[in-house]
């Protein structure tokens, strides 16, 4: 049974139409408030008739479903040296998308005035107001509380900490802004999208940084203060490399790209190594196997401490193939109790790139659902 407030419009995200005989058996609700949550959906626009479904004698029941495109979100992932924007339906399909080098360093009003301005010329592009906006969602690097949306004591976000996101953006946009860490919400895209029925999963981002995002019984667990899965500042046995949040060994300063790239003679971002590793080359394959080990050490730990059935990779590492996913099960198997490690998988992200903007539509779209 379903008991949430809007238990038909959740129903119906499926894209399935249904009469309001199956609603009102799928959502255990009463046939006067599914009637009466219908009339109301169809006035908004959200809903539009579907056809009538086979007759067992009398007049044929109407069905209905989601009208997806009726009102529209806007999804921002905020990287360490990027930043896109893209348009996406209630659903969390995108629409539409446009990506910027630009580096968080710059600061707020920098970065968040592009994510308006970006937004502003998808919803012209579409031929779409600001005022078709169900809401907006951002990812940020870095801790971020998810009550207010204030980024919290972020490492790698000079100029960020405690600034009020929400604020910014909502002066100018319409509809909630709902900001979480990007890890975060590039679990919840790909636990939505690819693995809506495990209960337990870890994602892995391994980019210009290394974080985690922690779903535990099928929710994201996000922590006290918002810092839950930030493995990236973990630090890892043997190391002494100085990492950029002030202290020494991270796993971060060890095995993330920016990390790798400073020791190969031809790269300086992910996107090289990951070049370098389809071309066949040694020294930087050698480089991304070891840094699996590297955070399949860690990861050991949090194999016995959380007992995912999953642990999903991605990022922009992730590309690399193979390679990094070989080092990463060498270290977890060989560290973790068999019991932890019994049926669990250890796979690269199936949503790939589009990961955290469909995490950060679906952020939106549960806050209006619910």
């Amino acid at each position: 049974m379903t008991d949430a407030p809007d238990a038909v419009l959740r129903l119906l995200l499926d894209g399935r139409a249904r009469t309001r005989a199956e609603l009102i058996d799928s959502s255990g609700l009463a046939r006067s408030t599914v009637t009466g949550r219908i009339e109301s959906l169809l006035a908004s626009g959200l809903v539009v008739p579907s056809g009538e479904a086979a007759s067992t004698g009398g007049r044929p029941p109407a069905r209905f479903r989601l009208n997806p495109r009726a009102r529209l979100i806007l999804a921002a992932d905020v990287g360490a040296t990027h930043l896109t924007v893209a348009l996406t339906d209630l659903t969390g399909e995108i629409l539409d998308r446009s990506t910027t080098p630009l580096n968080i360093a710059e600061g707020p009003e920098v970065v968040l005035t592009e994510v308006i301005r970006q937004g502003r010329s998808l919803l012209k592009a579409a031929g779409r107001s600001p005022a078709d906006l169900a809401g907006t969602g951002v990812g940020l690097p870095g801790p971020v509380e998810h009550s207010t949306g204030r980024p919290n004591h972020p490492p790698i976000m000079p100029g960020w900490d405690s600034y009020d996101v929400v604020g910014r953006l909502g002066r100018e946009l319409p509809g909630p802004v709902l900001v979480d860490n990007d890890v975060n919400i590039m679990a919840l895209g790909e636990h939505a999208t690819e693995y809506a029925d495990v209960e337990h999963l870890l994602f892995v981002k391994v980019a210009t940084g290394i974080g985690a995002g922690v779903i535990s019984g099928g929710r994201l667990h996000r922590g006290a203060q918002g810092a839950a899965g930030d493995i990236g500042h973990i630090q890892t046995p043997g190391h002494t490399e100085l990492c950029r949040c002030g202290n020494t060994g991270c796993l971060e300063a060890v095995a993330s790209s920016a990390a790798l790239a400073a020791k190969l003679e031809h790269a300086t971002t992910s996107h090289d190594i990951v070049r370098l590793v389809r071309q066949g080359d040694a020294e930087a394959t050698a480089a991304v196997r070891q840094a699996g080990r590297e955070i399949g050490t860690v990861l050991a730990a949090a194999v016995s401490l959380l007992n995912p059935s999953v642990i999903v990779v991605g990022g922009s590492l992730a590309q690399a193939g193979d390679n990094l996913l070989a080092g990463l099960r060498e270290t977890i198997y060989a560290r973790s109790l068999p019991l932890a490690t019994k049926g669990l998988r250890v796979v690269t992200a199936g949503s790939g790139p589009d990961a955290a903007l469909r995490g950060a539509a679906i952020l939106v779209q549960q806050h209006v659902l619910s």
